[in-house]
């Protein structure tokens, strides 16, 4: 692969992993302030608004950075993936423009009413524009996750004369079986994340000793919350996502696996080192036949490796794609005793008096973030050596006439930005969660 090529997916990989840190918050977290937002409804309680109000502004700024990194990544596809767009843009053009519909207009629209609109809407219209809000969110999460499961696993497509791919069924396309478990993941991955979060801003005041009605409404909704969408995030949709790149994807399996010699009853990974020189898993602790069992449903299923493939067909980064699987299940594993312990104790009305636990929630919040992270590396990089599986390499998608120094030169660029643009959001976010919730209007 050219060094053009390796700078172009270099700028990409930074710019989309930056710009994935805002929306896994806000798909998750718009569903959390439609709760919140009926709760308080049903209750009576202005409270349970002051916190749905205190979420809306983290929200509004999350979209805001979501839009101001994302419309970058539009351009790249011309700009560094010309070919790419050339072969299959008639088709990935199809979602990325209604995403852009849904994003722009449908979601910041009813942000816009959310945020500012409460009194002319009343309690009830309040809530609608919630609803409206989580709507616009999940939907537009829906078509990016499409345009992604169609370069995973190529569906409705037909390859024209002309050497391109048109859109021949566009159900099929948007039904593509990829993209709606794909999603359902991603989805309760982001709940997850907007669940961790919510619960570190509650445990925060309640360590500060302050804002306690607020933080336990925050804890009271966000553990329940939590608890179901990681174990959610593990099965079925974890599962079936993992039964789909066995069956489409078996390099791929292999690679995250750290598998080089196949065959029945094949041994799951918990922890290794692979070593692509000499094909093996360096200090492997395993449970032998599991991989069978999770792949095929049996144990004596034949699992294929490494070696039963031909190496031009591997991915190119096989241990970045080995650590990065292995480091979001150990998370997710991680996440549900987390959100099982702090459960119990809410239960048993006992949270507020642990420390620990809300010192584990408070310092958790980063985590789902790399686990998010983690898991897009995972599907990106297994994906490898195709942008389009099966049908068009990484190595032909680039942009040839823009040569390496103008792709480094704005990497740089993109870096600096960035930078400053994280620093004002998080002063931002420090700023609002130091005043509290019952600022928040």
């Amino acid at each position: 692969m050219n060094d053009g090529v390796v700078w172009h997916r270099i700028q990409f990989a930074f710019t989309i992993t930056y710009h994935y840190l805002f929306p896994q918050l806000t798909m998750g977290l718009a569903l959390l302030i439609v709760a919140f937002k009926f709760a308080g409804l049903r209750r009576g309680d202005e409270q349970y608004h002051e916190v749905a109000r205190f979420w809306g502004r983290m929200f509004g700024l999350n979209f805001g950075m979501g839009v101001a990194t994302g419309i970058p990544l539009e351009f790249q596809f011309g700009a560094n993936w010309a070919r790419f767009s050339n072969f299959a843009g008639e088709v990935v053009g199809q979602t990325l423009a209604l995403e852009g519909v849904f994003a722009f207009f449908l979601e910041s629209t009813f942000l816009g009413l959310f945020l500012f609109g409460e009194k002319r809407l009343g309690p009830r219209g309040h809530l609608a524009a919630a609803l409206a809000l989580c709507l616009g969110s999940w939907l537009s999460g829906y078509f990016i996750i499409v345009a992604n499961a169609f370069m995973q696993h190529p569906a409705g497509h037909e390859l024209g004369a002309d050497g391109v791919l048109h859109l021949a069924d566009f159900a099929a396309f948007v039904g593509n079986p990829w993209a709606a478990w794909q999603y359902a993941h991603t989805m309760t991955a982001s709940v997850v994340t907007a669940s961790f979060v919510v619960c570190g801003a509650g445990a925060y005041w309640l360590l500060m000793g302050r804002d306690a009605p607020h933080a336990l409404i925050c804890l009271r909704m966000g553990i329940p919350f939590g608890l179901l969408a990681t174990v959610l995030a593990a099965f079925p949709t974890g599962d079936r996502q993992g039964k789909l790149v066995a069956d489409d994807q078996p390099i791929t399996l292999a690679a995250m696996e750290g598998l080089f010699d196949g065959g029945p009853f094949a041994e799951l990974a918990i922890i290794g080192q692979p070593d692509v020189k000499r094909r093996s898993l360096e200090n492997p602790v395993v449970v032998p036949g599991a991989l069978s069992f999770l792949a095929y449903g049996t144990f004596g299923s034949t699992v294929r490796g490494l070696n039963d493939y031909s190496p031009e067909d591997w991915p190119d980064n096989i241990e970045l794609l080995y650590y990065a699987y292995h480091i979001m299940v150990g998370l997710g594993t991680l996440f549900i005793l987390v959100m099982s312990a702090a459960a119990i104790l809410l239960w048993r009305q006992r949270l507020q008096q642990s420390r620990a636990m809300l010192w584990v929630l408070m310092l958790a919040v980063p985590f789902p973030y790399i686990a998010n992270t983690a898991g897009w590396w995972t599907a990106e990089l297994g994906r490898q050596p195709w942008v389009v599986y099966g049908l068009l390499r990484t190595a032909d998608a680039g942009s040839p006439a823009v040569n390496t120094g103008n792709v480094v030169f704005t990497t740089l660029g993109f870096a600096g930005l960035y930078f400053l643009l994280g620093v004002l959001f998080l002063s931002q976010v420090a700023r609002g969660v130091a005043r509290g919730p019952t600022a928040a209007h």
